[in-house]
């Protein structure tokens, strides 16, 4: 802050002078000498300009962007005083012109008495105001009489009284013949009723101007009005009080049996959001305030005023809403809410500590727990939320979520479960579980393995998973191992039902029997892919067996009733494949029904490549698995070809296999001798050198293959020994990677969770919750491999994390709240939105252990908007009819009522004016309209601000008179 204290301070003239001393006797006193300082001081800052003082230090006035101040210290004999310029400027640095009446920027002494620059006199006490009378008018003259000496137009001010009632008196030279004097003062309590309607402000001012023996109802005096109201939602605190009142009355009154009615249910904001499943938000918007506005108009006496109050405010010129934000928006969480962002650094702090153990069972008793802070800090809930979660995991309905529900489009990029499955329900539940330490998830994990074994032994389905489909590979593992359970659980259910309806079968006649393989070929028809029948193709035992090609025919007619005599031997035939015709018998070669590949988890396949790897790729050496399939297939290639043979197989399953040897000349003519048929016959080939060496064990397997359809074949896959393997492994699980899976989940969980929010078309958030996917997919991407390589710095970045997740989570709210409160006015919440979220964004970089940071964000605002008419209903509506608790609370004693709602604050602006040319003593018109007082050809004589409300009454008067 700019200061030009002096040195030494004024004194009074003692004999201790020497007598050469030159006496000027033009300052004789002190006063004399304190009213050269100031008029010293002020000259200098009319030379230096409001550029020049900027640029020497002035500081800029809190809340006011363009409006700053200089100070400079007076010492007078007994007292020290402190005499403050105030001055606005415009952006590019020049002096700004002219008087806004309502800006809201606006200091309360320019706001008061309409003046631009000014000058503000105070004591260098506690009070900072002067109690004394003559001493306030002594020194306002010092002052005035300074000013006049450097030909300054700027009004000071002094302040009088007590500090409570802010009450100022000032003075302005206005010229050669003009002066402005002002007062302003407040009634803090009892403020008469007369002066709580228009009507009786109305006639306070005019009596300033008119005989006090006047009857104001029978005269007209025209008068300029100007009006101002602010309005004020109930925030959130105060719904909750009154909540809690309601209730609490609502307790006496009701009996015991309506103890609990819904009635009296909360309903909370975000009831209808994401993540009130979880958890419930603060709303980011604690209120709204609103401003209304009445332009410049004249009125002419006290029924214009009285219709003026009983106005709605939907008849004002303009409207000015400007949102309260929740101060949390500015503040780090450290551990104060609960949110998604809170949860998942308590899960972040369990992978820290779950590596101090071999198995989860190691965390669940305190005597085995290695760590003393699990003695001691842990929080384990009682068994009765315990027995909520497990029933919520597994008991709620059978209905198969949508698993792309929330799904972004990078949410697959992250190797976690979908959502709405039952890995990431649990991961979600952890994170609420306790306060998500390693013992609480410890305990539930027991109780989540324990439940599913439970539906493992009794054969019911896994709720929450799929139980056909291929394994997602791109998923975390115990996504894989549930998935894959809970198809095994349904091929025993299969079985099982087989078992009991061949018990009950054993009666039957032949003819039931022959039905029912009926029904067993449509079930296998059923079961072929709609896109049609493919042909298998090379099936080395290095390769994987997905890449096995068939064919693509027609399917076999389901009634047909001509077919040959061979047919009747033929079982488990899904239709000719093509032209195709046995070597042998010259009869058409059928491709048969064949078992799916088993289905492997991502483990299952990397211990299948070790084997590979471990015994070559080698014919001769080829796992049991492959053995197993191609028994399979050459069983089912049997049963639905009686007579072919092993070149057959090899021409269907494998034709790179089959050398064909005929020239091209003799496969034409071939061709055209058939009847109906592209193919050669007989076709001249020969089997490949791998398939016809000694020893080979595929002709070796051929030899041994029964011919059994797929139906009658042990099934590939071993639901009970796969079962078993996937229990043991969920039962034996090493806690950091059961815990590094859970990390994963959860922030992909709490992300699609977040992504599911409704905010309308704020492409801010579509783009901040894509870099958020990015973000959490390069620092998970570490908890993907076998071995984290460096602990510490991983669970750091882990942290670093959740800030950024913390901040988004703020955005969405944010963005939520406002497209619920203005779905019929987007316009307004965009605009609002985009105001937080430049305001914001710059914040989320900045280090949360700053102090000064911390409390710049305790006070950020968002900027006022204006409210179109066709936005008025939007925003009319967020002032919801007050309740009956809130209106006992308030004695309405104001008109302009919105939905019931008195002006928290009502501002009005009384003026009146005289020609500046009416009569040669107002020869000082041009300063008057230099100093901007001007209304077209008058000069404003008197002026009346007046604020408060009907328990709170301030009024401002500045009166211009020819002294």
């Amino acid at each position: 802050m700019a200061s030009t204290s002096r040195r030494n301070s004024l004194q009074e003239d003692d004999a201790e002078e020497e007598v050469q001393h030159f006496d000027d006797f033009t300052l004789a006193s002190s006063w004399e000498r304190f009213i050269s300082d100031i008029e010293a001081t002020c000259r200098q800052w009319l030379a230096d300009g409001p550029k020049n003082l900027v640029e020497k230090g002035a500081v800029t006035v809190e809340d006011s962007k363009n409006l700053f101040k200089v100070k400079y210290d007076l010492k007078n004999v007994t007292k020290s005083y402190c005499m403050e310029f105030y001055f606005q400027i415009d952006d590019n640095g020049s002096q700004q012109a002219g008087v806004d009446n309502w800006n809201t920027s606006s200091h309360d002494l320019q706001l008061c008495f309409g003046v631009k620059d000014f000058l503000l006199i105070a004591p260098q006490s506690a009070s900072g105001v002067l109690l004394d009378t003559p001493e306030s008018s002594k020194l306002l003259s010092s002052v005035a009489i300074a000013l006049s000496n450097c030909a300054s137009l700027w009004p000071a001010f002094v302040p009088v009284h007590d500090p409570s009632r802010n009450a100022y008196i000032g003075i302005q030279n206005m010229g050669t013949v003009f002066t402005r004097r002002f007062e302003a003062d407040r009634i803090g309590s009892q403020v008469p009723v007369k002066l709580m309607h228009l009507e009786g402000l109305y006639e306070l001012f005019v009596s300033k101007f008119v005989y006090s023996g006047v009857d104001f109802s029978m005269h007209t005096f025209k008068v300029h009005f100007m009006m101002r109201l602010t309005y004020e939602t109930f925030t959130s605190d105060e719904d909750d009080e009154n909540s809690d009142i309601d209730e609490f009355m609502g307790d006496k009154a009701d009996t015991a049996e309506h103890h609990g009615s819904e009635s009296r249910n909360k309903v909370h904001w975000d009831d209808d959001c994401p993540w009130s499943e979880w958890y419930s938000a603060e709303d980011p918007l604690r209120g709204f305030e609103l401003v209304v506005t009445w332009a410049d108009r004249t009125v002419e006496n006290t029924l214009e005023m009285a219709e003026l109050e009983n106005a709605t405010p939907h008849e004002a010129e303009k409207w000015i809403l400007h949102p309260v934000l929740s101060p949390y928006l500015g503040e780090p969480s450290h551990g104060k809410r609960i949110d998604f962002s809170s949860q998942l650094l308590c899960l972040v702090g369990a992978l820290d500590t779950s590596f101090t153990a071999q198995f989860m069972e190691d965390f669940v008793s305190v005597e085995n727990s290695s760590s003393e802070s699990l003695k001691t800090s842990v929080v384990i809930p009682p068994p009765t939320v315990l027995d909520r979660v497990i029933k919520d995991l597994f008991h709620e309905g059978s209905k198969l979520p949508n698993f792309t529900k929330g799904e972004h489009r990078l949410s697959r990029a992250l190797k976690a479960a979908p959502l709405e499955s039952l890995f990431t329900q649990f991961c979600l539940h952890s994170l609420w579980f306790g306060n998500c330490n390693i013992r609480a998830i410890s305990f539930l994990w027991v109780e989540f393995v324990r439940e599913v074994r439970w539906c493992w032994e009794e054969s019911q389905p896994l709720p929450k998973m799929p139980i056909d489909g291929s394994i997602d590979l791109s998923t975390c593992l115990i996504h894989q191992k549930l998935h894959l359970l809970a198809i095994c659980i349904e091929k025993n259910r299969e079985m099982n039902e087989e078992f009991l309806d061949c018990i009950g079968s054993d009666d039957s006649s032949d003819a039931s029997v022959s039905v029912e393989e009926n029904h067993k070929v449509d079930k296998r028809r059923n079961r072929s892919s709609k896109a049609g029948l493919q042909r298998k193709r090379d099936s080395s035992i290095a390769e994987d067996t997905s890449n096995q090609l068939r064919f693509e025919r027609k399917a076999e007619s389901k009634n047909s009733v001509n077919q040959i005599r061979t047919d009747a031997f033929r079982r488990g035939s899904a239709g000719p494949v093509g032209t195709m015709m046995l070597l042998k018998s010259h009869q058409p070669l059928h491709a048969p029904f064949t078992q799916d590949p088993p289905l492997m988890t991502e483990d299952m396949h990397e211990e299948r490549l070790q084997a590979v790897e471990a015994f070559g790729d080698s014919l001769n050496v080829p796992g049991q698995l492959e053995k197993d399939i191609l028994l399979s297939d050459m069983s089912a290639f049997k049963a639905a070809n009686p007579n072919a043979v092993f070149e057959d197989f090899i021409r269907w399953h494998s034709p790179g296999d089959w050398e064909s040897s005929e020239p091209e000349a003799a496969e034409a003519s071939a061709g055209s001798s058939t009847e109906g048929s592209k193919d050669k016959w007989p076709p001249h080939g020969r089997l490949s050198k791998r398939m016809s060496d000694q020893g080979n064990l595929w002709r070796k397997s051929w030899n041994d293959a029964p011919a059994l359809q797929a139906d009658d074949q042990k099934p590939l896959l071993d639901p009970n020994r796969e079962g078993e393997k996937i229990l043991h492994y969920l039962e034996t699980v090493r806690p950091h990677q059961l815990l590094e899976q859970m990390v994963c989940t959860a922030f992909r969980g709490a992300a699609d969770t977040l992504n599911q929010t409704n905010f309308g078309d704020m492409r801010q958030m579509t783009s901040k919750l894509e870099q958020l996917y990015l973000i959490i997919k390069s620092t998970l991407g570490v908890l993907q491999r076998n071995h984290v390589p460096d602990r510490e710095q991983a669970v750091k970045d882990l942290r670093r994390l959740c800030v950024a997740f913390e901040h988004v989570e703020k955005l969405v709210t944010v963005a939520a709240s406002l497209h619920r409160k203005f779905l019929d006015a987007s316009r307004l919440a965009q605009v609002i939105f985009s105001d937080f979220y430049a305001l914001y964004v710059p914040m989320m970089g900045i280090n949360s252990n700053d102090e000064e940071e911390n409390k710049s964000r305790t006070e950020m605002q968002v900027g006022r908007q204006e409210v179109s008419f066709r936005e008025r209903q939007v925003v009319s509506n967020l002032f919801s009819p007050p309740s009956a608790n809130q209106s006992w609370r308030k004695v309405l004693s104001m008109g302009n009522l919105l939905n019931g709602h008195e002006p928290i604050l009502r501002e009005i602006i009384f003026s009146t004016g005289d020609d500046v040319n009416n009569g040669i003593h107002y020869a000082a018109a041009a300063d008057v309209a230099a100093s901007g007082d001007r209304r077209g050809e008058e000069i404003e004589t008197h002026r009346m601000y007046v604020s408060g409300t009907s328990n709170d009454l301030r009024v401002a008067l500045s009166v211009t008179s020819c002294d």
